[in-house]
């Protein structure tokens, strides 16, 4: 008989949409592997749904809380449900961007300089010295982020928004000129490298999953040793930060500088876009495995105890 599948999409995040793309997607190729398959769209009532489902294997499709956190994890594990992507710590720990990179750069994953502040702080006066980057500490997909340069006057006054939905502490860190890279890591293996070249000021949720809203290059056009240098730190942070599956890290690099100094790591996301424009399918391919095989290893990979 074949396992039953149960999709968890969609949710209540800032990229609901974004994870019913992905959700779809990968319910499709679990049907076409010869998998039963049930779509659930995550809300509250969750627990119950999936106790009556009683599915074989959760495969997670969330972005963003509750599925990236650790939440959903702790409850897939009360219920007894194998699931897929990284565990109840490893998620919990890559979704708060502020403790994860003290986790990589004792693990030697170079990082960029950074500190936590209040919002309302960082709306009154410029927390570090221009260019610099303040992003919320545990979204997603390029959400609530604002890159100020040297023309900006002033820091965002959308920080002070009462409808700002991100938190009320934020993470200001340096600004990292050059080229935008991401590596993906299947189980112990670390992927090629993309570039990606958005086609507005930087790759932000349009450049992500609008047609046409950004340029990948695969093979990155990079110096070899760079190259090998990114797949590696890919791993290293996927193994510092306990994380099983699919996980997909995302650097900075200025390629003025010498050798790979430039190079940083800002976040691992455990829970990756799956959607038909996202990275890591792209990636899997370009490494011989198609959509449908990567979607049924991660049914495969599925475990307890993560």
């Amino acid at each position: 008989m074949s396992k039953h599948v149960a999709v968890l999409m969609g949710g209540w995040s800032a990229e609901r949409e974004v994870s019913l793309r992905s959700g779809r997607a990968c319910a499709d190729a679990a049907e076409r592997a010869g998998y039963r398959v049930t779509r659930v769209d995550v809300d509250r009532d969750v627990a119950a749904m999936l106790k009556s489902l009683a599915p074989d294997v959760a495969l997670n499709v969330l972005h963003g809380r509750p599925g990236e956190d650790g939440t959903l994890q702790g409850l897939l594990e009360i219920l007894g449900i194998p699931y897929s992507h990284s565990g109840v710590m490893s998620s919990a720990l890559a979704m708060q961007k502020d403790v994860a990179k003290v986790v990589m750069a004792a693990a030697g994953v170079p990082v960029p300089q950074g500190k936590v502040v209040s919002r309302r702080d960082a709306a009154a006066g410029h927390p570090m010295p221009r260019p610099y980057v303040i992003k919320p500490i545990a979204e997603g997909s390029s959400v609530g982020v604002f890159i100020v340069t040297e023309q900006h006057e002033h820091p965002p006054q959308e920080l002070n928004r009462a409808d700002w939905a991100f938190g009320e502490q934020v993470l200001v860190e340096r600004y990292i000129p050059g080229k935008e890279l991401t590596c993906a890591v299947i189980g112990d293996r670390s992927l090629d490298v993309i570039e990606l070249v958005a086609a507005t000021r930087f790759y932000d949720f349009e450049a992500k999953y609008a047609p046409g809203g950004s340029k990948h290059l695969l093979p990155a056009p990079i110096l070899p040793f760079v190259y090998q240098e990114v797949r590696r730190l890919a791993l290293k942070a996927h193994h510092a930060l306990g994380c099983r599956g699919v996980t997909r890290a995302d650097f900075r690099y200025d390629d003025q500088s010498t050798g790979t100094e430039g190079l940083v790591c800002l976040e691992v996301n455990t829970q990756p876009g799956m959607t038909e424009t996202s990275l890591v399918p792209e990636l899997a391919i370009h490494a011989g495995l198609t959509f449908d095989e990567l979607v049924r290893w991660m049914v495969e990979d599925a475990s307890l105890n993560r």
